[in-house]
């Protein structure tokens, strides 16, 4: 089944999206590593890999149906930000409209009962619940160290212990 116009104009606006969120993370990776929080750093740096990789999921199933990919400018990110937890903070609202926005592109499926792109959007689905909870879970650690040093050298030790985000399957990712 060729994927619609519609669908693919939505997906095509999510890829965008999906670099602009890359953009966002590598901006925040520089600010924390500005900030002598190199493990913080490493773990944007990380999410940064991974939306880009969410890209190429999106752009992969756009081709494979048969649709076009059409990249527009992505804007320039935040760069400054008040504290590790006002870049957490943010993060974890970024997430959230990213879920949403992926939500709208499920809608789009499920009314044109396209199976083939809503089994691709059950792994999106299953994604954002883990990246809102792992974003909540950074901030509201932070806010439990509030002005605690020792605490926020740990949380940098911590999250810079992150794996690397693995690399896409070469393969088809529908």
């Amino acid at each position: 089944m060729e994927i619609s116009k519609e669908l693919a104009d939505a997906i095509n606006d999510q890829i965008n999206f999906e670099l602009y969120s890359a953009y966002i993370y590598l901006s925040m990776a520089a600010w924390l590593e500005e900030n002598n929080l190199p493990g913080m750093a490493h773990w944007m740096e990380v999410q940064f890999d991974e939306e880009y990789s969410h890209a190429i999921r999106f752009y992969r199933h756009v081709i494979e149906r048969g649709g076009r990919v059409i990249f527009k400018a992505i804007d320039a990110p935040q760069t400054e930000w008040e504290s590790a937890l006002d870049v957490f903070e943010t993060a974890y609202e970024h997430e959230k409209v990213v879920t949403a926005r992926i939500y709208k592109i499920g809608e789009i499926a499920d009314s044109e009962g396209d199976k083939g792109a809503q089994g691709m959007l059950q792994w999106f689905y299953n994604e954002q619940v883990e990246e809102e909870v792992n974003t909540s879970t950074i901030r509201d650690n932070l806010k439990r160290a509030g002005d605690s040093k020792q605490i926020l050298f740990m949380l940098d030790r911590e999250l810079g212990a992150r794996p690397a985000a693995p690399a896409p399957p070469a393969e088809s990712m529908t």
